[in-house]
């Protein structure tokens, strides 16, 4: 092979480099915008079932005792401009603060991740650092097992019912507070 042949085979070479690197990052981009639409539209999923979870609130927990006096949804605040927590949807009377998390596909991880919120609650909301802080979880789908994970953690479960939601747990379910 001569030094002539093989420059022409390098510059073959490069220029299949080339148009592989151009197709990775068209690929790449396509890969972005299809992560930001399912972004959005687990977003949209996450309104509706909180849409199903609102109107019911009040009473769900008048049926467990619980006579909430106002909802309230997305809240947000931020300590120190580092740290941020969000409540998909805050009940709250003169003796709890039920913080509800919602989600389109309700799993273990957001289970934890909601307990984890309760424990922060009272320092980021210490106006109600005088009342008991209970949690509860919705979900359209429930990943196995996390629901009677949820349960045993002393949280609400909240699943969908026909064309509504209801509470999963038993009348004889006592929440844990935080």
């Amino acid at each position: 092979m001569t030094t002539l042949e093989m420059e022409k085979g390098f510059q073959e070479i490069r220029k299949l480099f080339e148009e592989t690197n151009k197709q990775i990052k068209a690929t790449d981009r396509k890969l972005k915008e299809t992560d930001d639409k399912i972004e959005k539209l687990i977003g949209r999923w996450s309104l509706f079932v909180e849409g199903l979870v609102v109107p019911a609130t009040k009473q769900f927990f008048r049926e467990r005792g619980i006579a909430i006096q106002y909802v309230s949804q997305h809240v947000d605040v931020s300590r120190d401009g580092r740290e941020e927590m969000e409540i998909d949807i805050l009940g709250v009377n003169g003796e709890y603060a039920i913080l509800i998390e919602a989600k389109s596909t309700l799993s273990v991880r957001n289970v934890d991740e909601h307990i984890e919120r309760l424990k922060k609650f009272k320092t980021f909301f210490p106006e109600y650092s005088d009342r008991k802080a209970i949690g509860a979880v919705a979900g359209i789908v429930i990943r196995k097992g996390a629901d009677k994970y949820a349960y045993k953690k002393g949280l609400f479960v909240i699943a969908q019912s026909g064309d509504t939601v209801t509470i999963l747990n038993d009348m004889n379910f006592g929440p844990k507070a935080w």
